[in-house]
């Protein structure tokens, strides 16, 4: 195997590269498509209850978000659990509301997200590309925000309503750590896209999972091409976001990956890691990793799903009539990898 190698580039070229936009692809209009969205800052009124008088307000918020509520109270604060609230529902989330670090952290969320008019133009758009291209789905109607104090950064609610958890979106600065030591999901590689640039490719790829659906099978291939779908996808819905947002890599990091992707190619091959189920062995490369096993340190984890993503790049541009929802429902990985006539040069 060719040693894999890092090249110093001009960091102007690198930024123009990490942030492409368009790719010079044909990006269908999709300005005549209405989509009704509504915001509801679920948060905002959850701390604007009266501790004084919390039954009065869970009820006032249980009317106001009838499907909404229901799931916060009993799943993401858990406070019907008597085991975490033996005390009732009611003095349990008297104490949430009187707990300064929590306020403290909403506090910080209103100030990032006080104004959210911007991104949910941005959800309009995307939704839009979504009508587009799976006409027959229902498209969601309502973007709910909220705070769990990082339990959750978001989830599909209802009639595929989106609900986000603001405090995984305060930037790259932010003390995560401080709120949990040690918690790996705090770790650099991961905190590098909690900020407001990857808010609705997040939020939209819970949709884009769901539509694709969980990894089929157990060998390498099957999940780089389960991956892969979901990126292809989530970048026509996101078709004029920056590479580095639909892949979650740095920009430093999309550069060593395009320059050294016969390399990555052939490392899968001569291991003889793409049909490999050993899971202890392959998991860095189609999960979120800080590298890839085998490969120099420049190489970030997850490469296996970039790969994946590059072979279905590679087969819709064989078969541009498929459409995405074709895409999703072609089941069989080998096909997709000898008709996609992938083999990246060096």
């Amino acid at each position: 195997m060719k040693q894999l190698c890092f090249a110093t580039i001009l960091i102007s070229i690198l930024i123009i590269s990490a942030c492409r936009l368009d790719k010079g692809k044909n990006i269908p209009d999709v300005s005549n498509i209405e989509v009704d969205l509504k915001v509801n800052r679920f948060e905002q009124d959850f701390f604007k209850l009266d501790t004084n008088n919390v039954s009065t307000g869970i009820k006032a918020l249980e009317q106001k978000y009838p499907v909404f509520a229901p799931i916060f109270f009993e799943n993401v604060l858990v406070a019907y659990d008597k085991r975490v609230a033996p005390d009732g529902h009611e003095a349990y989330i008297e104490g949430i509301l009187k707990h300064k670090p929590l306020r403290k952290l909403d506090d910080t969320c209103q100030i990032v997200y006080g104004d959210f008019a911007g991104l949910e133009q941005d959800f309009v758009q995307a939704f839009k590309f979504y009508k587009h291209y799976f006409p027959e789905d229902k498209t969601p109607s309502s973007i709910t925000t909220f705070i769990s104090e990082f339990g959750y950064g978001g989830f599909i609610y209802g009639e595929d309503d989106l609900a986000v958890g603001l405090e995984f979106y305060l930037g790259n600065d932010f003390p995560y750590l401080k709120w949990n030591p040690g918690n790996s999901n705090f770790s650099d590689f991961l905190t590098r896209s909690f900020n407001k640039d990857h808010m609705v490719a997040k939020t939209v790829s819970l949709l884009v999972n769901e539509k694709v659906g969980s990894r089929q099978g157990n060998k390498l291939l099957q999940m780089m091409i389960i991956n892969g779908k979901k990126r292809y996808i989530l970048e026509q819905l996101l078709p004029h976001a920056p590479d580095s947002v639909i892949q979650e890599y740095s920009g430093e990091q999309l550069i060593w990956l395009e320059q050294n992707e016969p390399q990555i190619w052939a490392h899968f091959l001569e291991k003889n890691l793409l049909y490999s189920s050993r899971l202890k062995e392959i998991r860095k490369y189609v999960n979120p990793s800080p590298h890839s096993p085998g490969m120099p340190k420049e190489a970030p984890g997850n490469t296996g799903s970039w790969i994946g993503y590059k072979i279905i790049e590679s087969y819709m541009k064989h078969h541009p009539n498929t459409t995405l929802q074709e895409l999703i429902d072609e089941g069989h990985e080998q096909k997709i990898l000898e008709l996609s006539k992938y083999k990246p040069r060096y």
